[in-house]
């Protein structure tokens, strides 16, 4: 059951992941842009270059936040990563029996382990 469970929310985060791909590309991109117009405002030395560069800024910020809601797709990424992690894992916990025999020949390396320690 657990899987299934699993397995449902996979989907379901993997289709919330392909629905904001298109918007978390728009993101990242807009976030490089307000990088490189950011290094390009600090290396202008005009008035109008710097005036120009917050005008440019201001457009590339506005499709920035426009495509906020994209952190949801992202947070799907990381659901579908752990998912993919806690897939193989089970709940029952592995039960070791340890036969001891006293029958020297049985058990030699474990008296020869004994006698070294």
């Amino acid at each position: 059951m657990k899987k299934f469970m699993l397995f449902i929310a996979g989907l379901i985060a993997l289709m919330i992941l392909f629905i904001n791909l298109g918007p978390m590309v728009l993101l990242g991109v807009s976030i490089w842009l307000l990088y490189v117009i950011f290094k390009q405002f600090i290396k202008s030395t005009s008035t109008i270059g710097k005036v120009g560069w917050i005008i440019a800024g201001l457009i590339v910020l506005g499709i920035a936040l426009s495509n906020i809601y994209s952190v949801i797709g992202i947070a799907a990424a990381f659901g579908l990563y752990w998912i993919y992690k806690h897939w193989g894992k089970s709940d029952d916990p592995v039960v070791t029996i340890i036969d001891k025999d006293d029958d020297p020949f049985k058990n030699f390396e474990r008296q020869w382990a004994d006698m070294n320690h």
